[in-house]
């Protein structure tokens, strides 16, 4: 077979996974392996699996296999294999001259890599050189910095052509080192410190506590979806909301107001540590850097520190703060954060930004801890997973179809809107149409879509409080796709006969 009826993907492990000792490494394949079923399940269709050990084969007949696939911690990188033939010197550089000579023509220099695992009566030199030898008249060969590169990977009974390489998230696979906990705030640097931990194979559980309402809590749950649906696959995780209110006022009417923000930070620490030890975790996690805001210099961090009774991590301990939204962005919480209002600050004019755990721990000995007990036990369980658009935005935010003459806003990323798109729609990420809003005509009509709907919704709701007329398709892109594909099957004429 030279074409593959079924696409099928060549996955490649993160050298994390490779340089592990055999039972080790077998362990985390395992994992990644049972991760990767999850993520296949919920994309949809048709999909099967091998574990070939250095290499795993999926077939999947769905269009963002590719993307999905690279997506899940413990991936090196995917490709699309566009023949598959057997091991056969003559076969290979037949197949490999009918599929890859216009490409390779309509490029100034190329190159051919081969690879080879079994034993075969050539070797992979002897692959590279006489495909190239048959692609050389279309192009000139250069192996340094090749135009287009000509793979070949030859395993045992198969040889796999292909060219195209997408890179993976890299990290360990989701859940082989254990579990933690990680304080949510809704800003940029909560989700970002998250996402890192995850990539290094921890499963999380997030704790929200709520200062300000309902209305926080539905912006926090968007945003911790996010990692939840994108990022947690093998996973169930959940967002606990711990309700601050009366701890938030306990503190204020019983401590001096410049302690106010460390003994606020210290009380949260309790609250995640209180969760992490039902759960059994081991860590907190949090989206603190030195010298960020007051609470967070040295001084203070170790003052804070001396409240929890668990390891915190602080994975962005060093970085700045344009470095921290440029991995939001990438990761896809940006848009939303970018709309929340913290509300972790109660700060006085003159916070203290120096102190120790004896001058805190002053402060707290009228503090009426049973109300924080009180507020974790009582907490509320989001299952984030399960979660669906319509529990996290108003209804009156989602459309069914596509108005005549509407605008169609595509939120996702470039790769997504390559796959597919709905014809005619534009490009634009979250944050670039919350940021230029003001550019777009208040006369059209608005319909944005994402992948799950959760982002298009919230900047369509903002885009609604400011005057324009903008929805949310109900379900994202693949709802759309399907509509779009009713649509014009019904625009279609019926053959005669």
């Amino acid at each position: 077979m030279t074409d593959p009826a079924t696409p099928l993907y060549l996955v490649r492990l993160s050298s994390e996974l490779t340089t592990k000792a055999r039972r080790t490494r077998r362990r985390f394949q395992e994992t990644l392996g049972r991760n990767l079923r999850d993520a296949l399940g919920c994309l949809g269709g048709e999909w099967t699996f091998q574990n070939k050990w250095d290499r795993f084969l999926i077939e999947s007949d769905h269009p963002g296999a590719a993307a999905r696939i690279a997506g899940v911690f413990g991936i090196s990188s995917v490709s699309r294999v566009e023949a598959r033939v057997p091991p056969d010197m003559d076969r290979i550089v037949e197949v490999g001259h009918e599929l890859f000579r216009e490409r390779v023509g309509s490029h100034r220099t190329f190159a051919v890599r081969a690879r080879r695992v079994g034993r075969h009566p050539f070797s992979s030199r002897d692959v590279c050189v006489r495909l190239g030898a048959a692609l050389n008249p279309y192009a000139q060969v250069d192996l340094d910095d090749p135009e287009i590169t000509v793979h070949v990977e030859v395993r045992d009974e198969e040889a796999f052509l292909f060219t195209g390489r997408v890179a993976g998230a890299g990290g360990l696979p989701l859940g082989v080192e254990g579990k933690a906990v990680a304080l949510m705030s809704g800003g940029f640097d909560s989700p970002v410190a998250a996402w890192l931990v995850l990539r290094r194979g921890v499963s999380l559980d997030y704790v929200f506590c709520n200062l300000a309402g309902d209305a926080y809590e539905r912006m926090v749950a968007s945003i911790t979806k996010v990692l939840a649906d994108e990022f947690s696959y093998g996973d169930r995780p959940r967002l606990h909301v711990v309700d601050f209110a009366a701890v938030v006022d306990d503190l204020r009417a019983k401590s001096e107001p410049r302690y106010w923000q460390v003994v606020l930070k210290r009380q949260m620490y309790r609250a995640a540590a209180a969760v992490a030890t039902e759960l059994s975790a081991e860590a907190i996690v949090t989206g603190e850097a030195i010298g960020q805001v007051s609470s967070q210099t040295l001084g203070n961090l170790r003052a804070i520190d001396a409240a929890a009774t668990l390891p915190v991590f602080r994975p962005l301990l060093g970085f700045d703060k344009s470095w921290i939204i440029e991995r939001a962005e990438e990761i896809g919480t940006a848009a939303l954060s970018a709309r929340v209002h913290e509300h972790c600050a109660i700060l006085p004019d003159k916070p203290v930004t120096h102190t120790s755990c004896e001058r805190v721990a002053a402060q707290e000995t009228r503090i009426d801890f049973s109300l924080l007990a009180k507020a974790v036990a009582e907490r509320r369980v989001l299952d984030l997973r399960g979660l669906s658009s319509t529990d996290l935005v108003e209804p009156y935010l989602f459309i069914d179809q596509v108005p005549a003459g509407a605008v169609l806003l595509d939120c996702r990323s470039p790769h997504q809107f390559r796959a597919w798109h709905y014809p005619g729609a534009e490009l634009k990420a979250p944050h670039d149409v919350a940021e230029r809003m003001k550019e777009l005509s208040k006369e059209r009509t608005y319909v944005l879509y994402c992948e799950y709907g959760v982002q298009a919704a919230h900047v369509a709701g903002v885009m609604q409080r400011v005057g324009y007329e903008a929805y949310s398709f109900r379900g994202g892109a693949p709802r759309l796709r399907d509509w779009a594909e009713r649509q014009r099957a019904k625009a279609e004429p019926v053959p005669a006969g």
